[in-house]
């Protein structure tokens, strides 16, 4: 039976923290060590940002409670027509992924993102925000409440909702 309370899942984050820098990602923002004035003791995590990710290390394939951001790059590696393709299927095969942004130039890869990947909250060219709200906009197994919402946003919890934000800028000439 695995451990409970705010300690042990601070151990969990810095764990696979740990282990994707250990697998290859490198460590841009490191939060693990932040420590608060007057809660010296507490179990805070700082925001954390590891790039360089990819879809076969612990840290995408594990559910991290923490503000950890996970940073993956599909572009280049492949044909340009595949990459979409490729970054689709990467996040439609994690079971825990609630949200995906994509940064391109390209409206046909965004709305072929947009439309295809299975989340509840899409960015293109922005960030998405995950609320203490999303825990509750969730379209995978990452589900941490044991009651859904009544009335109309009871059924709109259940229909799948995608929430899409997205910010296009013309290009210098």
């Amino acid at each position: 039976m695995p451990k409970a309370g705010v300690k042990w899942v601070k151990e969990q984050i810095c764990r696979l923290i740990q282990i994707g820098v250990q697998s290859g990602a490198k460590l841009v923002l490191d939060g693990r060590n932040i420590v608060v004035p007057g809660f010296e003791h507490g179990n805070f995590i700082g925001p954390t940002i590891l790039s360089h990710v990819t879809a076969d290390m612990e840290c995408y394939k594990e559910e991290v409670f923490g503000p950890v951001l996970l940073c993956m790059e599909v572009a280049n590696r492949l044909p340009p027509a595949e990459n979409i393709e490729d970054a689709v299927n990467i996040i439609n095969k994690n079971r825990y992924c609630n949200g995906a942004s994509i940064f391109t130039t390209s409206g046909v890869a965004a709305r072929k993102f947009q439309t295809e990947i299975e989340v509840a909250q899409v960015g293109i060219n922005v960030p998405i925000s995950v609320s203490s709200y999303s825990l509750f906009t969730s379209s995978r197994p990452s589900f941490a409440a044991d009651l859904s919402f009544d009335g109309k946003a009871g059924i709109q919890f259940y229909t799948q909702m995608k929430t899409v934000k997205q910010q296009w800028k013309d290009l210098p000439q």
